[in-house]
């Protein structure tokens, strides 16, 4: 990998433990806080809002600054935000920074994707980007299974202010490996980036993604307790199993990255058949670890395809203005994320099984399958030009 895609894939890294930290060490910050379980699922749902509203107001509000220095800008941000929920007094107040802490997320990756696309050849661009979002999928495999380590050595407090470290270490990165792109990059005005996103090529996947992907959101949230009480693994055995999830992560992103740039629409068809088919797999097998473990590898090569085959679509669907798209392509997916944890949430509220999320993920999963199939009409009725997008034609 270049040092550019390296040094922005440290940022990446950072983003994703802070991301999906949460989900490995939800019980102790539940007990610690004086919450449910419910309850401290909505820190996830808090950070997946800032996502949400952060992308498209920050991607619009910044069309004029150079992506270098905006990414850097954009991590010095994000660092405080998780240093302030380190030292949060009250679960009102972390809430209020795992907020603050998402806002940043959508902008930069937005940023990054766009940087990451100009330094390869238009046929490598999601091979590119696929690169990029491997440190949030690495993020899965160290960050968050370390993390459930620790957090019964020391306060869950010191993982936030690591993570926080992390963002200083990735601005640093970036400003020494990655180059101006002023001379690349065209500068798109806000008016162009917001009427791009208005073609029902950008808008279906982005809805799709939101809805589809919440799927695996819903189990995830809360396979921590799952393992930890239908499983019946201990500390050990949980932060393996959580490190396993983490490389199929990692597995489905680099093969999504392939199917991307060769097959999109099938591929998509494919990973929401199949998240659906493990989903409900794991609900009637998580009592034995064999088959939980195996479920939760199979969840995540399955589900990790889907996220470069959208950004491949969105980037076609886009073609003259990317960044906003790029963007909101994170925010899409961090609704998922809320929606997943709010409605696995309403599914343990409502007195059902703890397995239940589960189920709740398979309906998510099949809904997104529905919802690619006008998505699939809609990048068939005009073939993209085989040239790169607007931004990424070099300046004159």
């Amino acid at each position: 990998m270049r040092m550019p895609l390296f040094a922005m894939s440290i940022g990446a890294f950072g983003i994703g433990t802070a991301e999906f930290v949460i989900m490995g060490i939800l019980p102790q910050m539940a007990a610690s806080s004086g919450v449910s379980l419910a309850e401290a699922g909505l820190a996830v749902s808090a950070y997946a809002i800032g996502v949400v509203l952060g992308a498209p107001l920050l991607t619009v509000a910044t069309t004029r600054i150079p992506r270098k220095p905006l990414m850097i800008g954009l991590m010095g941000a994000f660092a405080v935000a998780n240093l302030a929920t380190a030292l949060a007094p009250d679960f009102g107040f972390l809430l209020a920074t795992r907020f603050v802490a998402g806002l940043p997320h959508g902008a930069f990756f937005g940023a990054a994707a766009v940087v990451g696309a100009s330094l390869v050849s238009f046929d490598r661009r999601a091979r590119a980007i696929s690169g990029i979002m491997s440190g949030l999928t690495v993020a899965t495999i160290v960050g968050v299974p370390v993390s459930a380590l620790l957090v019964g050595q020391f306060s869950w407090r010191w993982i936030f202010a690591a993570v926080a470290a992390l963002g200083i270490v990735a601005a640093a990165a970036i400003w020494i490996t990655v180059p101006d792109t002023r001379g690349v990059i065209v500068q798109t005005r806000a008016a162009d980036e917001i009427r791009a996103i208005r073609s029902k090529k950008v808008l279906l996947p982005l809805v799709t993604g939101a809805v589809g992907f919440g799927g695996m959101f819903a189990a995830y949230t809360y396979l921590t307790p799952i393992l930890e009480e239908v499983t019946g693994l201990n500390a050990v055995a949980i932060a393996i199993t959580l490190a396993v999830f983490g490389v199929g992560l990692t597995l489905g992103n680099v093969v999504g990255g392939q199917v991307a740039d060769r097959a999109p629409i099938q591929g998509l068809f494919a990973a929401f058949t199949t998240i659906a088919l493990v989903l409900l797999m794991m609900f009637f097998s998580m009592g034995n670890p064999v088959l939980a473990i195996g479920g939760v590898f199979l969840m995540a090569t399955s589900s990790s395809l889907v996220g470069p085959i959208m950004q491949r679509l969105l980037l076609d669907g886009a073609h003259a203005a990317p960044s906003l798209a790029s963007s909101m392509h994170h925010a899409a997916f961090n609704l998922a994320n809320a929606n997943g944890a709010w409605l696995g949430g309403l599914a343990l509220s409502a007195g059902l099984s703890l397995t239940a999320p589960l189920l709740v993920g398979v309906g998510l999963a099949l809904a997104g399958l529905a919802l690619s199939v006008p998505l699939a009409r809609a990048h068939a009725e005009a073939a993209v030009p085989d040239i790169a997008p607007a931004e990424l034609v070099t300046a004159s």
